[in-house]
């Protein structure tokens, strides 16, 4: 397997960041008092009554069908961690037509808004993350960072500074569009008919047992490891890459939510496909996107340079690193000097790409 890699520049996204506001200069108004959009509270509340009746059928149902939630949360979370994310969001790759395809329905199937708003979203919270025009700023807590945003009205900074979000990318998909404009109806067939079907039709499964377990408990377990990277990866867990940020690094949210839990290093090198330093994190995402690249099925794969890591880890991080923490604030200057300068000058973190290098990744090498 060959690699064939590039230098990205990152002009425009450069240019952009001096025109714009600074996350800093945003920042938290703790005075600010939010109003509770009722129906979404409530609604939630009945979704999660549905769930945990959804976990007691559990004891009745076939254990095929508690198997095929399983599988359908795994790989429509794919469509979430791979898809949204990574080859969407910070277009850490790029997909053939048919993972382009796949990774549509997949999150369709997840059931968490068409991936436009999805991406859209994600954009703006790593653009101005943890301020006021972060849609889940962390520095309101835990609950609201994980589902309270969701229950309340936006904040008047993520309704302005969400329209400056580039989207155009996006907007020249015809998939995207697609899904956009008919989210409604490939809802009701991919997140709720088809997954309630298989049972029913393929092993005699009943409709309560099938709807409660591969629909309400499914759903709401899949939709608490999503929110779990908002909240919990940008409260509790260490920063070895930059400790004057909010996200850190946890394994436990990383198994959950399938690779995605190296949020401190995902913040810091937002580009990379694999969202954690290679070789060191737990990732089945960043595994399944290699095998696709071996295929030939996702090429133009994004990676942080190894000296950029280890430069941030020095400079920034809070000394948990793994290889390079006890090093912390032992360097010599005259070492790294030039290479901090180098670093320093080609910093746009949450937005651009940080020391990044393409690789075109073929199947036969």
């Amino acid at each position: 397997m060959g690699a064939l890699k590039e230098t990205v520049e990152n002009d425009n996204n450069n240019n952009e960041e001096k025109a714009a506001l600074l996350p800093q200069e945003i920042g938290t108004d703790y005075t600010f008092k939010r109003k509770i959009v009722w129906f979404n509270a409530i609604g939630f509340l009945f979704l999660h009554f549905l769930a945990l009746y959804g976990v007691y059928r559990l004891v009745h149902c076939h254990f095929l069908t508690a198997f095929w939630a399983v599988a359908i949360m795994f790989v429509s979370g794919e469509g979430i961690t791979l898809g949204a994310h990574r080859m969407y969001s910070h277009k850490a790759f790029r997909g053939s037509f048919i993972v382009r395809l796949v990774v549509i329905v997949l999150h369709t199937i997840a059931g968490q808004n068409c991936l436009y708003i999805w991406v859209r979203d994600h954009r703006q919270h790593h653009k101005y993350s943890d301020t006021d025009a972060d849609p889940h700023n962390s520095n309101r807590g835990f609950f609201f960072s994980h589902i309270g945003w969701l229950m309340s009205r936006k904040h008047p900074e993520v309704i302005s500074r969400g329209k400056n979000i580039d989207m155009s990318d996006l907007e020249n998909d015809p998939l995207v569009m697609i899904q956009k404009e008919h989210y409604k109806f490939l809802y009701i067939i991919f997140a709720l008919g088809i997954p309630i079907a298989v049972p029913i039709y393929g092993w005699n499964e009943t409709f309560v047992n099938s709807l409660f377990v591969s629909y309400f408990t499914r759903y709401i377990l899949q939709l608490h490891a999503t929110w779990l990277i908002n909240s919990a990866t940008h409260l509790y867990g260490t920063k070895p890459y930059d400790k004057f940020m909010n996200p850190v690094e946890n394994y436990l949210i990383s198994v959950i939510a399938l690779g995605e839990g190296w949020h401190n290093y995902h913040h810091a090198f937002p580009s990379d496909y694999r969202a954690a330093e290679y070789g060191v994190r737990y990732s089945i995402t960043t595994f399944i996107i290699d095998l696709l690249a071996f295929l030939g099925l996702v090429y133009d794969l994004k990676e942080t340079k190894a000296d950029a890591v280890k430069i941030r880890a020095l400079k920034k991080g809070d000394g948990s690193h793994p290889v390079f923490g006890h090093l912390e604030g032992k360097v010599k200057q005259s070492d790294s000097s030039d290479a901090l300068r180098s670093e320093e000058s080609r910093e746009g973190e949450n937005k651009g790409i940080n020391g990044i290098s393409a690789r075109h990744i073929t199947a036969n090498g």
